[in-house]
């Protein structure tokens, strides 16, 4: 027997629930992050104290019925970054899961397990969430598809949240066609719209050249100029709503378990636990004034810009201090669909140096299969 990569996988069954005997998603494998119920075992949130205290679910959150009525089989339950708050997958009490497709770089989070349970074939779907990027972050840095739905379109029952005016349903797979399927069993139909493709030249001065070069070049664009947009003050108003609404979720349990964080998520719940009530609500003002911006950006048209802003960052000495501006650049680019409530998919592309690096699509609310039939024709 294979020896299971306990950084990847918290549970591993052959398979730990079995899926219908038939439907349009029967023999696949799915990898369900640790933030999703299944029935009988507990949500552990990427935490040990938190696992520990938690009681099993009752019943399995309604997205893993529906995928287990579609006759996906859940193969077992993978690593998260502690309460999904982070982008990058490193985990202090477990480990950091592999990056098969950049060995020695960071894995990408906080749906680190299930993308790397997707891209070492250990799996068919990786079930994660996307809240500030988890989908697509993990889809550029691995080099797999990925996509976030339209906020609210997929149930989030059953769901421990982060902030739950960002996080959404999201999967990933090693190809668009299968991307696709699992849309046609959990998504409705797309309202329609054009299939344009533009960029706005400023979303690409925030990446690095070898990415912005690769995704430029990957899909035929007519540029749009809307007027500058106020990127970092939408990405601190969505740092500091998300930290707000992280600390109304967990605060009253973590308030005397900080020390059973790790350091980099410790120091944001700590930041989180000191915003205001006043902070929070000049936030979400800009947040509801940003959105209404993205969308009327959008309109009926694809938005193209990198599922990143860089590569997956080296592991090894200096990491913690390289993240901060890594972060910094990724959520400038991820809160606009984030903001903007809207369905993103992230293709993967190669930059000259080898390195995996993603294309993201962009749609108005309820388009997500429309982006998906887009992404099995751009493969």
């Amino acid at each position: 027997m294979t020896e299971v990569d306990t950084t990847v996988w918290r549970e591993l069954g052959d398979p730990l629930v079995a899926g219908a005997p038939d439907g349009p998603l029967a023999g696949t494998t799915l990898a369900v992050k640790d933030l999703y119920d299944v029935a009988g075992h507990p949500v552990g949130a990427g935490n040990p104290a938190r696992r520990a205290a938690a009681q099993p679910a009752a019943r399995h959150a309604p997205v893993v019925a529906q995928l287990l009525a579609a006759g996906a089989s859940v193969r077992g339950i993978t690593r998260t970054d502690e309460f999904a708050y982070s982008l990058f997958g490193v985990n202090d009490h477990y480990g950091t899961p592999p990056n098969p497709a950049a060995p020695g770089r960071v894995p990408g989070g906080s749906s680190s397990g299930s993308v790397a349970a997707v891209a070492l074939g250990e799996a068919t779907i990786g079930l994660g969430t996307d809240t500030g990027g988890s989908i697509r972050v993990p889809a550029a840095y691995q080099g797999v598809f990925g996509i976030r739905t339209t906020h609210g379109l997929v149930s989030r029952e059953g769901l421990l949240p982060l902030a739950p005016t960002f996080d959404t349903v999201g999967w990933l797979t090693r190809d668009a066609a299968t991307l696709a399927r699992v849309g046609d069993v959990l998504l409705p139909h797309s309202p329609g719209g054009t299939d344009e493709l533009v960029v706005v030249p400023e979303l690409f001065d925030r990446a690095d050249p070898d990415v912005a070069e690769v995704v430029l070049a990957s899909v035929t664009h007519r540029s749009l100029s809307p007027g500058r947009l106020q990127l970092d003050e939408w990405r601190e108003a969505f740092v500091v709503l998300q930290a707000w609404e992280a600390w109304q979720a967990h605060g009253s349990w973590l308030e005397y378990r900080l020390g059973t964080l790790g350091a980099d998520v410790r120091s944001r719940f700590e930041r989180a636990r000191s915003v205001t009530d006043a902070e929070a609500g000049a936030a979400r003002a800009t947040v509801d004034r940003a959105r209404r911006t993205i969308r009327d950006v959008v309109a009926d048209r694809v938005l193209v810009l990198p599922s990143a802003p860089t590569v997956a960052p080296l592991l090894g000495a200096g990491l913690a201090e390289r993240l901060p501006h890594v972060r910094a650049a990724t959520l400038a680019l991820t809160c606009v669909a984030g903001i903007g409530g809207l369905p993103a998919v992230s293709l993967p592309r190669t930059t000259a140096a080898g390195l995996p690096c993603g294309v993201c699509l962009v749609a108005a609310p309820g388009r997500d299969r429309d982006l998906l039939d887009l992404a099995v024709r751009y493969i």
